[in-house]
């Protein structure tokens, strides 16, 4: 959630448009639903961070897609947000290996120290909590992406690091 009000009336086009297209040039003109997870992951990152109705119903019309086809793959990946998220949206792997080395007790530490639960976003707009399956890197369990970045082998000290590094 950023304090910046984003104009997102006519998102799809500049440097969003040339980002979508780059990813269009990749399949057959005819496939060009191919690249709708490009497309929302795009619109998302550049529309403060979660998908509204609206930015769904541009990404249908600009990939020649129904809108209910844009919505249904918008809603099935957990990577796609529907609401407001934190300017670091923090993911905490909470499966099998996550919870055997500790991420319930750790997920418990970011709701008391940040003041917010799960799918809520701080006061400041800086953070928000997602538990989320495996993110793949099981060998450094427990672990949490903020942004592009993994953190593994944590422990409640070195989550406080992190969020103390943050701006």
């Amino acid at each position: 959630m950023s304090s910046t009000v984003v104009d997102t009336s006519h998102v799809i086009q500049g440097e969003v448009k040339a980002r979508i297209d780059r990813w269009l040039a990749r399949y057959p003109a005819d496939q060009k639903q191919s690249a709708v997870i490009a497309a929302l992951r795009i619109v998302q990152e550049t529309c403060g961070g979660h998908l509204t109705q609206d930015l769904m119903d541009q990404v249908a019309h600009y990939l020649e897609m129904t809108p209910i086809s844009v919505y249904e793959v918008a809603t099935f990946y957990s990577n796609f947000e529907h609401k407001p998220v934190g300017r670091h949206k923090i993911c905490l792997c909470t499966n099998i290996s996550c919870m055997l080395r500790g991420s319930d007790e750790l997920l418990e530490h970011l709701e008391k120290k940040l003041g917010v639960g799960v799918g809520e976003v701080t006061a400041d707009g800086k953070f928000s909590i997602k538990k989320v399956e495996c993110m793949g890197a099981c060998g450094g369990a427990p672990m949490m992406q903020i942004g592009k970045v993994y953190y593994e082998n944590l422990t409640e000290q070195s989550i406080d690091e992190i969020l103390d590094s943050l701006e």
